[in-house]
């Protein structure tokens, strides 16, 4: 059977050249190997029969030969390290194979791979030649990614012509079984050598575990196994395909100035690295978790270096500035311009004050540094979503679905030449996509997101042709979704629209037990049900609020505005959406152990990715509303009452030529300043960063009090205005308002003071100030917020929610 699909492609990545085409004969086809095979070799021939099988129709399984045969015609794939591939082809296949080889121009890079396609007794020959076992690896996951499987066979494109080597040294992904993850607590170890698998085939070649020591619960409910069992097994996994085992060990105990807790410490890390099969690295955070200064850590470091070198001698030993203030920092790079002999290089990961590019230009040129970026979170982070809507914050949250490819294309290049690797910091599967694009970057960084994106939906999603395309464009529309106000983004139904169309296309192979589909396709509904809930909720409000303006007394007004805030219900394309997010829920937890709910599914809180629980949360402020207009309802008299019920309608407004902003709101906070853009500085270091406290509008909060603007570290927070008449006075009044910090901020207007370091007494609180004449004498104001200095940890809490700049009569 003749496949119609011919395609032919030709894309220059410096030295490689990649040649592909899709016209292909669905015939069968068998493997080739050398007869003597490690065994990582023997683990990814099992895979390559395996994966192919499970993505065909009749789940039938290739041969798996020796030799090449001596009659048939079926397609063959050879896989072999290049120095045996000459003692495997027939003499008539020697030639060409050396002639396409000089072609390409392979050179003796590490993990590299060559591929040529060569005609065979009228079929095809693939020849996939590593330059060591891991290139042989890597071949066949490249080989398996350009695979078809759409008639139900399996389908080797009759072109594949490269040589392929990786841009970066290390490319890896955490892994952390424990009770804080939003889906590896629920993983079999079958299940961990599944998605060990996948990364492999999309180019990963380190998985990193955290110690069962972390900063967690020792154990979860959901465990299918103990926490060490687990982290080994894990280990022997890597072992058998022959990928890097890193080992994340933050130092937990209360005090290592005390000797017996060293020695304890020791002790614990020594029983653990002598009984894991393979470890190749070790990591140990500054902070984050963690609390030892370094001046206390780099001896007890150099101690743990020994014992591990110990049991594996050539495990490299990494260490980080995270956490540090500003005095640890300092003493950081006096003990690194000691150049530690037992120290391999630094990482820099979230939560660190000193910016990448500082700690590269501090640290001795000698020590590599790598990458350790957050691409499981959305806000509270190292790199949040820029003007996110606060009502998805509110409710999809910190830890959401969250496939970010234009911006961590974007990040990733902005940092990749400070480092020499990287290994991703993740919650579980939330970023699943996110984990395959940093794997594809890290192999070429000039390879285009689109393909990336294509050959995910191909392998994970089973979508090929036109199908492919279009899943394409939907994943790339779950980005879109969440780019500016979620009431006029047009992109969101156009979205669902798309995942519901290949939905309802979807075959058993693509739409059944297939987690990562499942996972998108909750994001999808998700979005759009929040555009349909948040445009009736906030029609229902603002009728609301229209009667409360409407003439009558007090109590026919609030009875009013009570019937209408109460009217209004779910039409049934929003009752279906929010009844399709609990099936969604239901399956992605059975087929992939995702956890959406703390009750129904056992996550640890809601932050940790269980936004299933806030389907139903208020996203407007009716709770807010209802105890404003009983306060109202209370007031001695009808005036007072009538007043009550003027301010709340009149609350950005309370005077003529109030200047308001609702800060975290990125639509409502006109005079609030950026001093970069994300692109420029995508962790935020030095400009305003709009965030959302841990709440719901059900605690009878404003809206406008969850959400609030901050900045980092000593990046002030401003306010600028122009255009004041300076002949007039004027008050500002501020809610300061957010998460549960006891940060003092400083406020000054033009450098004069307005209020010294103070904390706020309440949360919120709203407090009021007179604006000295002199700071608006040229019609310019510029408002200034600044905390303590030297602050170390995530460097947060410089929260405010609303200002008001009021005239004065």
């Amino acid at each position: 059977m003749t496949s119609t699909a011919t395609t032919s492609m030709r894309m220059l990545f410096g030295s490689m050249l990649f040649l592909a085409s899709t016209s292909a004969f669905a015939r069968p086809f068998q493997i080739v190997v050398p007869a003597s095979q490690t065994v990582q070799e023997r683990a990814l021939t099992t895979m390559l029969v395996e994966e192919s099988a499970k993505r065909t129709s009749s789940g039938g399984k290739p041969r798996v030969e020796n030799a090449l045969p001596l009659e048939g015609n079926d397609d063959i794939l050879l896989i072999a390290p290049r120095t045996e591939v000459l003692r495997i082809l027939s003499p008539d296949l020697r030639v060409p194979w050396q002639d396409a080889l000089r072609e390409l121009h392979p050179t003796d890079h590490p993990e590299a791979f060559s591929v040529v396609s060569l005609p065979h007794r009228g079929a095809r020959i693939t020849i996939v030649a590593g330059n060591d076992a891991r290139g042989e690896l890597f071949g066949a996951g490249w080989v398996l990614r350009q695979m078809r499987f759409a008639s139900g066979t399996a389908i080797i494109p009759a072109k594949l012509n490269t040589f392929q080597a990786p841009d970066k040294a290390v490319r890896g992904h955490q892994i952390g079984y424990r009770f804080k993850n939003n889906t590896y607590d629920a993983w079999t170890l079958a299940q961990f050598e599944q998605g060990i698998r996948d990364l492999a085939i999309f180019g990963a070649n380190t998985i990193q575990v955290i110690a069962p020591n972390s900063d967690d619960a020792p154990t979860s409910p959901l465990y299918p196994a103990p926490a060490l069992d687990t982290v080994l097994g894990i280990s022997g996994i890597l072992q058998k395909y022959g990928l890097d085992c890193d080992l994340y060990y933050p130092e937990m105990r209360t005090d290592y100035t005390k000797a017996d807790q060293v020695e304890a410490e020791l002790h614990d890390f020594e029983a653990l690295v002598r009984t894991m099969p393979r470890l190749d690295a070790l990591y140990v955070p500054g902070g984050d978790p963690g609390h030892t200064p370094p001046e206390v850590l780099f001896p007890m470091l150099k101690r743990q270096a020994a014992i591990l070198r110990r049991y594996h001698p050539n495990a490299t030993v990494w260490l980080s500035a995270q956490g540090f203030d500003r005095g640890r920092y300092e003493t950081f790079y006096r003990l690194m311009a000691q150049k530690p002999a037992w120290l391999t290089g630094i990482f820099f990961g979230p939560q660190s004050r000193d910016t990448f590019q500082t700690q590269r230009s501090r640290i001795p040129a000698q020590f590599p540094m790598q990458f350790y970026p957050d691409i499981a979170h959305t806000m509270h982070a190292q790199f949040p979503i820029p003007e996110w809507d606060p009502i998805f914050a509110l409710t999809e949250g910190r830890e959401p679905i969250c496939p970010r490819p234009s911006a961590f294309a974007a990040i990733y290049r902005h940092y990749a030449s400070l480092d020499t690797g990287f290994v991703t910091y993740s919650e579980g599967a939330n970023d699943d996509l996110n984990k395959m694009l940093w794997n594809q970057l890290g192999w070429s960084p000039k390879t285009p997101i689109d393909r990336i994106l294509r050959e995910y939906a191909r392998w994970f999603l089973h979508r090929e042709s036109e199908q492919e395309q279009r899943t394409l464009e939907a994943i790339k529309g779950l980005e879109e979704n969440w780019r500016g106000p979620i009431m006029s983004n047009r992109q969101i139904h156009r979205t669902f629209a798309l995942f519901d169309e290949l939905e309802r296309e979807a075959t058993p192979l693509q739409a059944t037990h297939n987690g990562p589909w499942e996972s998108l396709l909750y994001r999808a509904t998700y979005d759009d049900y929040l555009q349909r809930r948040l445009a009736r909720e906030r029609g229902t409000e603002r009728r609301a609020l229209a009667a409360l303006s409407d003439t009558g007394d007090a109590a026919n007004r609030v009875a009013n505005a009570e019937r209408l805030l109460l009217a209004s219900t779910p039409d049934p394309q929003e009752q279906s959406e929010h009844d399709r997010l609990f099936t969604l829920a239901g399956e992605l937890f059975h087929d992939w152990g995702m956890q959406l709910s703390v009750k129904l599914y056992g996550a640890s809180n809601w932050e940790r990715g269980a936004n299933l629980d806030r389907v139903d949360t208020p996203l407007t402020e009716a709770v807010w509303l209802h105890r404003a207009m009983d306060a109202a309802l209370h007031k001695p008299d009808e005036p007072a009452r009538l007043a009550a019920l003027q301010e709340i309608t009149h609350w950005t407004s309370p005077t003529s030529g109030t200047l308001y902003d609702d800060l975290g709101d990125s639509t409502a906070e006109p005079h609030l300043v950026h001093r970069t853009t994300w692109q420029d500085d995508p962790a935020m270091y030095g400009t305003a960063i709009d965030g959302i406290a841990d709440r719901t509008l059900a605690d009878g909060w404003r809206l406008s009090w969850l959400d609030y603007a901050e900045t980092l570290y000593e990046t002030p927070l401003e306010l600028e205005y122009a255009d004041l008449d300076p002949h007039r006075t004027y008050r500002i009044r501020i809610t300061y308002a957010g998460e549960d910090y006891a940060l003092p901020l400083r406020l000054t207007a033009n450098d004069i003071e307005i209020h010294p370091a103070r904390k706020r007494t309440s949360n919120p609180e709203t407090v009021e100030f007179p604006i000295p004449s002199a700071a608006v004498a040229g019609g310019h104001l510029h408002l200034r917020w600044t905390g303590p200095a030297g602050a170390g940890g995530s460097g947060r809490g410089r929260q405010v929610a609303e200002v008001w700049l009021l005239p004065q009569p």
